[in-house]
């Protein structure tokens, strides 16, 4: 029988176990976490087989072992794993820099046996309470192989990511370094400088604060991330972030240069090629980025409109994720806010509220 094992059940832990429970039912599955309630619980689902141990034997006869903790408890496990596998057991890990851990499995002559792996999925939510088994349905999953890779691991490992109804992407560590920091890396960095350079501006009365809706508040929704996980990625991809941030510091210079002297053609062509690219981006697969389903509705002010709302949604078996009325209509053609928890959901949702006559917009 294959064996899978883990080291951490945390979100994307806990997902990637759920994901094969559900799809590979006959693969025994054992774990270790830190946290004893999250292990109990895999347990008690029967999501795992078996609860390991921080440094248990029964890692042993593992075919794939997936390293999902923490990037330093990843790094200290190679160690073990290393005298503590067998020869044909793959070494995977989920982190979202690829170049260190490839580092380190090298230095302990691993590289044969560690193959890196990043899934392109994750919500705002840790641990493994709020992980599940569709995280990575249609969801693109990096595979960094090195030079030094078995070409049947990489096959195997493709399959199962594909079993799991991901999208397998095989490519370098470098060239998957470079990719999410343009795509991942900067969006949070750019995100948390927009919010802190708003703070900076505002006034004693926060109004800033006050009408900080709309736009502003789902472009900069990634500032709300794990200081602690962020600070670690910036000093592991350190270089591949310099050289993304160089590229959009340049397009800044040259977009405040253009305001400053009032070239209407130049601003024109940055606004209209950022338009024509991000429209051209395909919108049928997870990105780096969680996705918010969001709905918005115009109503009348008026005591009993939101009840009747979700009264309706809830006549039809949807569940809502959140909702609020928004006071910024800057940009938003509705004032009701209704966030999903999955496209299937909002989508319906949109049908239903349509054919009571609600002006409705989704924002993809």
């Amino acid at each position: 029988m294959t064996a899978i094992g883990f080291i951490g059940l945390g979100l994307i832990g806990g997902s990637l176990a759920r994901s094969i429970r559900k799809n590979l039912p006959d693969i025994r599955l054992i774990a270790y976490d830190a946290d004893q309630t999250a292990l109990q619980s895999a347990v008690s689902e029967k999501i795992i087989d078996l609860a390991c141990n921080q440094y248990d034997a029964a890692f042993c006869g593992c075919d794939m072992i997936f390293l999902c903790a923490p990037v330093q408890s990843n790094l200290e496990y190679l160690s073990f794993l290393k005298d503590n596998t067998g020869p044909n057991c793959i070494l995977t890990d989920v982190g979202s820099v690829k170049g260190n851990i490839e580092e380190a499995a090298a230095s302990l002559h691993l590289s044969e046996r560690f193959i890196g792996g990043h899934p392109m999925a994750g919500t705002e939510k840790a641990g493994f309470a709020n992980s599940n088994d569709y995280l990575f349905e249609n969801a693109y999953y990096f595979i960094t192989p090195s030079e030094q890779s078995r070409p049947d691991d990489v096959i195997r490992y493709q399959k199962l990511i594909e079993q799991i109804h991901a999208i397998p992407i095989v490519l370098t560590a470098q060239e998957h370094d470079r990719i999410v920091a343009g795509v991942s890396h900067l969006p949070h960095i750019v995100a948390s400088s927009l919010v802190n350079t708003v703070k900076y501006l505002d006034t004693e009365e926060e109004r800033m604060k006050l009408v900080a809706a709309g736009g502003f508040r789902d472009i900069t929704r990634i500032a709300s991330s794990s200081p602690e996980i962020w600070e670690q990625i910036c000093i592991s991809n350190k270089e591949a972030i310099l050289e993304a941030l160089d590229a959009y510091i340049r397009l800044l210079e040259k977009a405040r240069i253009s305001i400053q002297t009032s070239d209407k053609h130049v601003l024109h062509d940055m606004f209209s090629s950022s338009r024509n690219y991000r429209d051209s981006i395909d919108d049928t697969h997870r990105g780096s980025v969680p996705r918010q389903y969001v709905l918005y509705l115009d109503i009348y002010d008026e005591a009993g409109g939101i009840a009747t709302i979700t009264t309706l949604l809830a006549m039809n078996q949807i569940n809502i994720r959140n909702i609020g009325i928004l006071h910024n209509r800057e940009f938003e053609e509705g004032v009701l806010r209704i966030e999903f928890y999955d496209e299937q959901s909002r989508d319906h949702s949109e049908d239903v509220l349509k054919k009571r006559n609600y002006i409705v917009r989704k924002i993809i």
